[in-house]
């Protein structure tokens, strides 16, 4: 059974890019736009990873994040953080909150799939 994505990206390109990306090396995926639905699909979908921007339309991925790690239900699930604003410290920050990756914008499709195989235990 192939392994589920949920890919939490509010730009409509990169969504695309990263649910296509992961179909085209066999995953199920489910795509969220919208930061206020991430943790209720989450809950809904039993991800084996999300897939996270951080800069989300009206609100911190870093604080979903940090909800799902204090969620009983999502706290098992890996978070790889994607972000554009890589700022000093912001990995650090980041990770602190749980994420399990960090990747920076633009995402190099070898380096992303490589995190994504590390964090959901599959091999190439």
């Amino acid at each position: 059974m192939a392994k589920r994505i949920m890919v939490v990206e509010d730009n409509d390109l990169n969504r695309k890019l990263f649910c296509d990306v992961l179909t085209a090396n066999g995953f199920e995926v489910e795509p969220v736009a919208d930061g206020g639905m991430v943790l209720d699909t989450a809950r809904k979908i039993s991800p084996d990873l999300i897939i996270m921007d951080i800069q989300l339309g009206g609100m911190s991925g870093v604080d979903l994040i940090e909800a799902a790690k204090q969620d009983m239900l999502l706290r098992q699930i890996p978070v790889l953080a994607v972000t554009a604003f890589a700022a000093k410290g912001d990995e650090e920050r980041i990770r602190s909150a749980g994420a399990s990756g960090y990747l920076a914008k633009p995402v190099s499709i070898t380096p992303f799939m490589t995190a994504v195989r590390e964090l959901i235990g599959v091999d190439a």
